[in-house]
């Protein structure tokens, strides 16, 4: 049983859960495999997450905005993860760093 001081020290703690259960915000996956970011497209809301994992066995790669300014993650070896939120509605074009033939898209409604 809670009484009102255990109740008050967890407060904070139940605020933030349901603040952030509320907020509804997802992460989606993209995978580098291939020399190809898959799927090549993800349409996410405002808030989301889109994590990029690199599942090549021997090569790095990145994952870079050139329309922002050339906004890039670093160089994500076989195995690392980098993930970024999108607020602002619009599409984003991005591309591998390293190798330009790579390209991807998310759109943010």
């Amino acid at each position: 049983m809670l009484t009102g001081a255990t109740l008050i020290r967890r407060v904070p703690a139940l605020l933030a859960l349901v603040s952030f259960c509320a907020s509804g915000a997802q992460t989606v996956e993209v995978t580098i495999e291939d020399y190809r970011f898959m799927p090549q497209e993800v349409r996410v809301k405002s808030g989301d997450a889109v994590r990029w994992t690199n599942r090549e066995k021997r090569t790095s790669h990145s994952v870079l905005f050139p329309a922002e300014g050339g906004l890039e993650s670093p160089r994500l070896f076989p195995g690392e993860e980098w993930q970024r939120v999108f607020d602002k509605s619009g599409t984003y074009d991005y591309r591998c760093g390293p190798h330009e033939e790579m390209k991807g898209r998310v759109v943010v409604e």
